[in-house]
């Protein structure tokens, strides 16, 4: 059973808050919930004001859906090979110890920020890991109780029984905390999607006016030109160029908005 130790263990070893955010205000407000538990609030507001905004890509959504997926197959992965050591399977305890690797690599880097992975990035990341549903603290509980299952089957102590009977029991709550979180990841990787296609489709209505404008000054520029007579006329030219170019460019602003509005 969990002891008030290992409670105290697993709740100080949480790691720290990254910054990197998909939502500015939301990542301040995130980081000022971490800072404002160890500082004063002007503090914790005067910390948010040093810290460097990450965007996030699509394929870095992918990477933390796909981190997330490890950690739910390999927790079913370790207690299996866990289950088939107690029975004396060759080589099911390393491949547990294995799984095990992988499953705490995956979970340190969705929380700790490093190289293109942004760590906790949003409020609901932030409730559901360290707030009521206590996502990390189960997840490390699990990761130390798995450890010390696959030891004690190992070296054959007698308390490998009674640990493997409550690995196997946490497995299915911690499933569904692992399916929660990995539910977080893909509304924000969706909501990322609809925020991306909203900002193309402003960024595309601004050159569409932009091109738009570009056609009237051609056109008063041809007008120009022939009242201009000969002298008009290398004039009348630019502007005919000026006029394919804008056309070429109303052509490229529909196609991005088709495909924005996909």
């Amino acid at each position: 059973m969990m002891t008030q130790a290992t409670l105290r263990e697993t709740k100080t070893a949480a790691p720290a808050l990254p910054v990197a955010v998909n939502d500015e205000h939301a990542g301040r407000a995130v980081t000022i919930a971490h800072a404002s538990a160890r500082t004063t609030d002007s503090e914790a507001v005067a910390a948010t004001e040093d810290l460097s905004v990450m965007p996030l890509s699509g394929e870095v959504f992918g990477m933390l859906i796909n981190l997330s997926g490890r950690r739910r197959f390999t927790s079913q992965r370790l207690v299996l090979y866990a289950v088939l050591a107690s029975q004396g399977h060759e080589n099911a305890a390393a491949i547990g110890r294995e799984a095990l690797s992988l499953f705490r690599g995956a979970h340190t880097s969705l929380l700790k920020r490093s190289g293109d992975l942004p760590g906790v990035f949003c409020p609901e990341l932030e409730e559901v890991y360290f707030g009521k549903p206590e996502g990390d603290r189960k997840i490390c509980y699990f990761m130390d109780l798995a450890a010390r299952t696959l030891n004690a089957i190992e070296d054959k102590l007698r308390a490998a029984p009674e640990l493997l009977a409550e690995l196997v029991q946490v497995t299915t709550p911690l499933l569904a905390i692992l399916n929660q979180i990995t539910s977080v990841y893909e509304e924000q990787s969706k909501k990322h999607a609809r925020l991306m296609r909203k900002q193309l489709r402003g960024i595309m209505t601004e050159i569409e006016t932009i091109a738009r404008e570009a056609n009237m000054v051609a056109l008063n520029a041809r007008i120009v030109a022939a009242r201009s007579g000969p002298a008009g006329r290398e004039f009348s030219v630019v502007a005919g160029v000026l006029s394919n170019i804008t056309n070429e460019i109303d052509d490229l602003v529909q196609a991005a908005l088709n495909g924005a509005a996909a």
